[in-house]
């Protein structure tokens, strides 16, 4: 539809419309669609380019972190630059053409018609420089602007926006400060209203906290002035592009085999699950782990505030809270969503994290024959998990006593899993924990899988071992043997003993 610029000099192909400011002093006329040649795949046209081609750029090199992570400073006369080049390009296409192009040969357009720019005002820069330039305008057009690089690298866990000249990132569980940064929290904000508006939500002075996803389903956190004082802060929880498996958390010693085995049983045999830990320990990761092992022909409903679990079954709807509107209006809560679940004829109820008073109707949910369903909450041992869940219904208004509302939550857990994120950045599965029942006023647990730490080696990364506990029948082995798995739980648990 577009013409592409050759390697005369001639014209500039365009998504342009006739008659431009500032561009028609030039001699070179605008390609009109009825003259404009069939468009070139990508390669041919960055080959016929005179600036280098942008695939070594992206290319692995041998520190691909340090590259993408540490870009070159840029100082003001770099945005004064840039702003002024971003304003003719703005004036010189035609962005209803330019969306209905897919995104390489929409980047290909937009470094074609920057490239006749520079040289139409004689801009002089060098050949990094304006490598550098064609990349950031072409991500503040099409992307998220100067976070790219980073979104763009899956061995980044968390992306910390802390004002537009400070970010920070996880890599390999340790945090550190990037070279990363935005022109002013103008563009900062301007890329946070991006990401949220495209799950319908907005974040101004009247709703300055936002919880939004990104289309891969990565988690997003705004704050914006002026609750942020030094500027818009954007939080991004990162997902892999690759789903990890219970096989693949193996390899990293979160787990040992063993173990994988006896959670892969307790997902398959319709156990109700509680994972806990803290921030970053890697809950959600591990949910999506056990839920690999659901049966295809179940009915699975997921309940979230971001929509981010990655369910691989055909049977699956996925629900997501809604905030109010610019009048106080229309919200949709957790609990909502748990609520009308129960109508929905579901199999298992997913919930992805549990907040609040919505606990209390998942344990519900649990006692009335949802067998299988699964939530996670923030917490640092399963017996303080099993606490909040009874202090966030207390906080729901429930007045029940305490006794109650212990016996529900023993009737409703069968299982609680316990993932951590140690000293050293690394995750472990520190816990399997079955709940047992009650011993007068108190909720009885029983460790099936622990994880001990025994030291560390000299680069202080944490050592420590998996063992059983010594339990030869779990509370859920009656499950198992309904569901054909008893052999299986026998030979992981008699192996891990062995190992001990």
């Amino acid at each position: 539809m577009f013409g592409r610029r050759g390697s005369s000099s001639s014209g500039m192909q365009t998504i342009r419309p006739a008659g431009v400011p500032g561009l028609n002093e030039t001699s070179s006329p605008a390609v009109t669609e009825g003259t404009a040649e069939p468009a070139a795949p990508p390669p041919p046209v960055q080959a016929e380019s005179a600036k280098p081609a942008p695939e070594p750029k992206a290319a692995p090199t041998p520190e691909p972190a340090k590259t993408a992570a540490r870009p070159r400073k840029k100082n003001n006369e770099y945005y004064e630059t840039k702003a002024e080049i971003f304003n003719a390009l703005v004036e010189a296409i035609d962005l209803s053409q330019l969306a209905r192009l897919d995104a390489e040969d929409a980047r290909d357009e937009i470094r074609d018609v920057v490239n006749d720019i520079i040289a139409l005002k004689n801009v002089i820069m060098s050949i990094s420089e304006q490598e550098d330039l064609l990349e950031d305008i072409c991500n503040d057009v099409l992307g998220y602007g100067p976070l790219e690089p980073l979104l763009a690298r899956d061995d980044i866990a968390d992306i910390m926006v802390n004002g537009a000249h400070t970010v920070y990132i996880e890599t390999q569980g340790k945090v550190e400060q990037t070279a990363v940064a935005f022109r002013d929290n103008a563009q900062l904000m301007n890329i946070c209203q991006r990401i949220v508006s495209q799950v319908g939500r907005r974040v101004d002075d009247a709703s300055p906290i936002c919880d939004a996803r990104l289309p891969d389903g990565s988690r997003v956190n705004v704050i914006a002035p002026p609750l942020a004082i030094d500027g818009p802060a954007l939080t991004i929880r990162k997902f892999k592009r690759d789903k990890l498996t219970l096989d693949q958390l193996v390899k990293f010693g979160s787990i040992t085999p063993e173990g994988a085995t006896i959670l892969q049983i307790i997902g398959r045999s319709r156990c109700n699950v509680l994972i806990s830990g803290g921030t970053g320990s890697g809950k959600t990761t591990l949910l999506n782990c056990l839920t690999a092992y659901i049966e295809n022909t179940e009915r699975i409903i997921t309940c979230e505030d971001s929509a981010e679990l990655q369910l691989q079954q055909p049977h699956v709807v996925r629900l997501e809270t809604r905030p109010p509107n610019l009048e106080g209006e229309g919200e949709i809560t957790m609990r909502d969503l748990v609520k009308n679940c129960l109508r929905m004829r579901p199999e298992r109820i997913i919930v992805g994290e549990v907040r609040g008073p919505e606990a209390f109707d998942l344990l519900q949910a649990m006692n009335t024959g949802h067998d299988g369903s699964m939530g996670t909450l923030h917490a640092n041992s399963p017996r303080e998990a099993l606490s909040r869940l009874e202090s966030m219904i207390t906080m729901g208004g429930f007045s029940l006593p305490s006794r109650t509302l212990r016996e529900m939550i023993v009737s409703s857990i069968d299982v609680v899993v316990q993932a951590a994120r140690l000293r050293d950045g690394s995750r472990r599965i520190t816990h399997v924990t079955e709940v047992m029942g009650m011993e007068g006023d108190i909720i009885t647990t029983q460790d099936v899988f622990l994880y001990d730490i025994v030291g560390e080696d000299p680069n202080g990364n944490i050592i420590g071992r998996h063992r059983s506990t010594g339990i030869g029948r779990p509370r859920f082995w009656e499950r198992a043997r309904y569901f054909g798995e008893e052999s299986r739980l026998a030979q992981a648990l008699d192996a891990a003993e062995l190992t001990e």
